[in-house]
């Protein structure tokens, strides 16, 4: 079974830093791209980023370019999402998807607050 177990999302201060975790099961993510999506309410779902961790290529959505970092640990079969700089727009339930396989994570809640 394909499954995406996600971590690491909370309340955090504006101008902080926190780092989401997406660790993947049923198929190995070296070989594929992986994405990180966030949805806040009554809102539509946004792209994030993008990573292939083949060839190392990144793509960030421009509201976040800059601020956040996604990356892979091959040996943990894991898709990080390091948000920094965080602002109140930032505040949504995150998600990991899997493009090739066409599954997405649980959702983690991030909230920017003061």
């Amino acid at each position: 079974q394909v499954q995406l177990v996600e971590s690491g999302g909370g309340l955090v201060q504006p101008g902080g830093s926190l780092r989401l975790s997406c660790a993947v099961s049923g198929f190995a993510i070296s070989g594929s791209p992986m994405s990180w999506y966030r949805q806040a309410p009554g809102k539509e779902r946004e792209w994030v980023a993008r990573i292939f961790s083949a060839s190392g290529r990144t793509n960030y959505a421009d509201s976040v370019k800059g601020r956040f970092t996604i990356s892979i640990d091959n040996a943990k079969n894991t898709v990080y999402l390091q948000m920094n700089s965080l602002v109140s727009d930032d505040t949504a339930i995150y998600y990991c998807y899997a493009p090739t396989k066409g599954n997405w994570g649980q959702g983690t809640q991030v909230t920017v607050s003061s």
